[in-house]
């Protein structure tokens, strides 16, 4: 019985050896359990960071959307249903869907994305003959049209995109939060490799190359102060506009240039553009379907105009205008490219005004006084116009121009105001109905005969 509980009293006894060992094991797992609490907490400090706060939605719903230009290259417009979602610093196309939330979900699906830091937003008549378009243009060079038909629509959509424009800071801090946020975006394992790679010390090769680029841009701004000089004695030398002007080099611009001048020029008061124009509507365009309303080839149109600019003689019978939506397409041109329209910018407001009244018989007197007063060039121009419109209006059996279709042509390109406002849809109705009137009633505003 001794024996037996000396052995197991030996057998209890712990082996100094093992205990050692187990004891540097101990250590060991200590050692590495301290390494993986304190990755752990990197890992949860990074993942904290890492954490980016969903973006509240301002508004979403269906536009028409088209891109026309991308990282400053021109596209080809083409109009698309998008349902878009706007955030406090972002737009969101999605295609056009039912449930729209659900396109996440499929494979290898991404939304097109719009930074709104440092975009521009504005109101433009010239990029589509749609109605209600807006144009936002990137500081990446992305330009989108924006467009729907339903006037409060488009507006709310203006007012909500503008307004989330403003608050946003501008380009120089929208490139350090992009910065910022691309870091935030990145995994923990990358943000800790870009901030080992900063802290190294710069290879030999690369101090080599530092030094050559100080010695080459020492010698670099020598050069530059050469080119300098050179650049100032070639403009002080160069001829002056008139003297090119004299010469013949540079010829007075047709299209972009003030009514009056143009008049000037010719020794007339209506642009001799403007009646070849008509002329040649008259002759061969009464009857066609659309006539104004349907757009000409654009590269011929802009054939037109650099004729027009640089040569006095225009035969429009030749065969390469044979297309009169070419014509009409040019003659719309004119008037849109003048840097004052028509309808004179301090009219603007008074013929709106005119035109709100509501009895007929004083509102035409209103507009017939103010037309009146209109400069010669401007009065005689916009006589000639309207006469030559409202012959396009008694054939609407044939060509289904009405004044109400020839009013939504010519609204926008022969009046608008000096600043773009919220009201562009507003004024835009405006604009139509002047020139309706005075089309349906040109006989009572242009007579000689008083009412």
């Amino acid at each position: 019985m001794e024996r037996s509980t000396t052995s197991d009293t030996a057998s209890e006894k712990p082996n100094p050896s093992h205990h050692n060992t187990g004891a540097v094991q101990m250590r060991i797992k200590n050692t590495n359990s301290h390494h993986d609490r304190l990755s752990q907490s990197k890992s949860m400090i990074l993942s904290e960071n890492v954490k980016v706060a969903e973006p509240v939605v301002e508004k979403e719903g269906y536009l028409l959307k088209a891109k026309i230009a991308d990282g400053g290259k021109k596209l080809r417009k083409n109009w698309s249903t998008s349902w878009i979602v706007l955030t406090a610093r972002k737009m969101e196309f999605y295609k056009e869907s039912k449930q729209p939330a659900l396109a996440n979900l499929k494979p290898g699906y991404k939304p097109e994305c719009v930074d709104l830091c440092g975009a521009r937003i504005e109101w433009t008549s010239e990029k589509s003959s749609r109605k209600n378009v807006f144009q936002i243009t990137t500081v990446s060079g992305n330009e989108f049209l924006l467009q729907s038909d339903i006037d409060f629509l488009i507006l709310d959509w203006f007012h909500a995109i503008k307004n989330a424009i403003d608050r946003l800071p501008k380009e120089r801090s929208c490139t350090s939060r992009n910065l910022e946020f691309k870091l935030r975006r990145s995994s923990s394992i990358e943000l800790l490799n870009s901030l080992d790679t900063e802290s190294k010390e710069p290879k030999p090769e690369h101090r080599k190359s530092l030094i050559f680029r100080l010695n080459y841009s020492a010698s670099d701004t020598n050069d530059r102060n050469r080119v300098k000089s050179r650049l100032k004695k070639f403009i002080s030398r160069r001829p002056s506009l008139k003297t090119l002007q004299e010469k013949g080099l540079i010829k007075d611009q047709i299209f972009g240039s003030h009514l009056h001048l143009v008049c000037e020029h010719e020794k007339s008061t209506v642009p001799q553009f403007v009646r070849l124009c008509i002329k040649a509507v008259e002759k061969r365009g009464l009857d066609v379907d659309g006539i104004y309303r349907v757009s000409g080839n654009l590269a011929t149109i802009q054939k037109l105009r650099f004729v027009v600019n640089q040569e006095e003689k225009l035969n429009l019978d030749d065969s390469q205008w044979e297309d009169i939506h070419v014509v009409t397409g040019a003659l719309k041109m004119f008037f849109r490219e003048l840097p004052e329209p028509l309808f004179p910018y301090c009219f603007f407001e008074q013929f709106v005004e005119a035109i709100k009244i509501p009895d007929n018989a004083t509102r035409i007197k209103s507009i017939r006084s103010l037309v009146k007063k209109l400069p010669r060039p401007n009065y005689d121009t916009m006589k000639i116009l309207f006469e030559h419109l409202k012959k396009i209006a008694a054939k609407e059996s044939v060509n289904l121009m009405s004044t109400q279709s020839l009013g939504i042509v010519f609204g926008p390109t022969l009046l608008r105001p000096e600043k773009e406002t919220g009201n562009m849809a507003v004024h835009m109705l405006y604009q139509n109905q002047i020139v309706e009137l005075m089309l349906s009633e040109y006989s009572k505003i242009f007579g000689s005969e008083e009412d």
